[in-house]
């Protein structure tokens, strides 16, 4: 696991969504539920230059360097309400970026089947700007350097709310990497982009995936569609490495988004890329955090329930929550607390069938655009 309190200078402003208090809140309820004890906390340094060049133009990393100093610029989305300037950005982001490669050079060296960065996932930044609130793409360096040591075949599934669009734009032409996205139908939520007729170009005509769910989809019909679309595909496409997403925005209580999932449905799509990594990859996974703005009640539990299942040490959902970090967090928030890791929720999900609903319809889009790309038969349940 890669962690330094360093990683919480990365702070937009004090009324900006994506607050850092999430990642410090998550370490605490993990530490006290026994999560981290005797793992090896691993410290990253900031990305050079050389190695945010293999998605980032030169122009832009001078403009991040600038913008504290020289003050807004559009053109590089700096400045804007999504990604405010603030001092140290630049240093801040490129320890991001660290983490997830410093994840990365662990398991491709083999000193760990899997890694964590949960301050990593910042998903949408381009090759020349800034874009929902990620100023660099920590996802999509990652990928890169693993390809240039030692893999050629990179899965990644995005299970934000919203599209992966930046890591997307990354490969899109690139045969090697893989990328399922599963996220909030773009007509209904930004960025606008992730439709089902999103599948790759030339040689990597199927290695992009978009899963487009209907606002309100909760726990049952999103794992539906996972089972449905993502399992085959892995399957088919044999990675070396599976490298995951893990935004926990998709939940019920999460300000800016519209799907219903609960904590619960989180620790299952957990478990379930694990199981996937197992099958599929050869065990390696690199898991990358990613959005959440349930910052109290939500990304604490979601997190450390990854942080567990990363590391084999599954919490009971039934688990209270300490009463020491309720201590704590009740400092900082007026909300009312959760006392459990579960939110009752029950996440049994039946399988899918040709279906009518809206998230059947969702699946069926998606498997007719890429399967037949895969050798898989788009109508047929068993594939």
């Amino acid at each position: 696991m890669v962690w330094t309190r360093e990683l919480l200078t990365h702070r937009f402003n004090l009324d900006h969504p994506l607050d850092p208090v999430r990642l410090d809140l998550t370490m605490r309820l993990a530490r006290e539920l026994g999560v981290l004890e005797g793992a090896d906390l691993l410290e990253p340094e900031p990305a050079p230059d050389a190695e945010l060049e293999r998605v980032h133009v030169p122009s832009y990393l001078e403009a991040v360097r600038a913008a504290p100093e020289k003050g807004d610029d559009f053109a590089h989305g700096l400045g804007t309400d999504d990604n405010p300037i603030f001092e140290g950005m630049h240093e801040a982001s490129c320890l991001i970026c660290g983490g997830s490669l410093l994840a990365a050079r662990e398991i491709a060296e083999g000193r760990a089947d899997r890694a964590v960065n949960i301050a990593g996932g910042r998903h949408h930044a381009m090759p020349d700007r800034a874009s929902g609130f990620c100023v660099y793409n920590d996802c999509a360096v990652a990928i890169s350097w693993l390809l240039d040591h030692g893999f050629d075949r990179i899965a990644y599934v995005d299970v934000d709310v919203h599209h992966g669009d930046g890591v997307q734009a990354a490969f899109y032409t690139d045969s090697r990497v893989l990328t399922i996205s599963l996220h909030q139908h773009p007509f209904t939520l930004w960025p606008g982009t992730g439709w089902p007729g999103e599948y790759g170009e030339g040689a990597a005509t199927g290695c992009a995936v978009n899963v487009a769910l209907p606002p309100g989809t909760a726990d049952a019909g999103w794992l539906r569609a996972f089972d449905a679309v993502v399992p085959s595909l892995l399957t088919a496409f044999r990675p070396q490495l599976l490298v995951t997403q893990c935004g926990a925005d998709t939940h019920a209580e999460d300000p800016l988004a519209d799907l219903r999932l609960s904590v619960d449905g989180h620790r299952t799509i957990y478990q379930e890329l694990r199981a996937l990594a197992e099958q599929t990859a050869g065990g390696r996974w690199l898991a990358l955090g990613g959005g959440g703005y349930g910052l109290y009640r939500v990304v604490p539990r979601s997190w450390t329930h990854l942080l567990a299942t990363v590391l084999d040490r599954d919490v009971d959902p039934r688990s209270p929550v300490p009463a020491g970090w309720v201590a704590y967090a009740s400092r900082l928030t007026s909300l009312p607390l959760p006392t459990e890791m579960t939110d009752g929720a029950d996440v049994a999900h039946a399988p899918w069938l040709t279906g009518t609903d809206r998230v059947d319809v969702a699946i069926l889009e998606t498997r007719r655009a890429v399967f037949p790309l895969h050798g898989l038969d788009p109508h047929d349940p068993r594939d």
